[in-house]
C-alpha cells in the first residue's frame, strides 16, 4: 500500500512537472512530438549527439528512456510497445552521478 502512494505521488509530480515544462530545441525542431522509436533516436543523435543514458519500464505497455549528450543535453522519452516514441522533456546542463559507496539507492 505505501508503494502505491509513493508511486501516485511520483506520477502525480511527473505529470504537473510536463504539464509546466518548456522543452528545448531538440523538441521544438520537431514538427510531432511522437514519431515511431527509430526516426526519434535517430533525430536525437544526429541533432544533438544525444545516445540513450538510462532506461526503466513504467508498465507493461511503456518504458521511459533518457538520452543525453556528452555537451549537456539531454531528452527524457516514453516509447510504447508499438514502437512510438513521444519527447516528454529536454534540457540542458545533463550530469550522471557516480555510484558513491555506501550509499543505497
Amino acid at each position: 500500500m505505501k508503494r502505491n502512494m509513493i508511486h501516485g505521488l511520483v506520477s502525480a509530480v511527473i505529470l504537473a512537472t510536463l504539464m509546466i515544462a518548456h522543452p528545448h530545441s531538440a523538441a521544438s525542431q520537431m514538427m510531432r512530438s511522437c514519431a515511431a522509436r527509430s526516426e526519434v533516436v535517430n533525430f536525437l543523435d544526429k541533432n544533438f549527439g544525444e545516445r540513450l543514458t538510462a532506461v526503466g519500464l513504467v508498465n507493461q505497455n511503456a518504458m521511459l528512456e533518457v538520452y543525453a549528450a556528452q555537451s549537456g543535453t539531454w531528452t527524457l522519452l516514453i516509447t510504447d510497445t508499438r514502437g512510438i516514441s513521444c519527447l516528454l522533456l529536454s534540457g540542458d546542463s545533463w550530469e550522471t552521478m557516480p555510484n558513491l559507496p555506501g550509499i543505497g539507492t
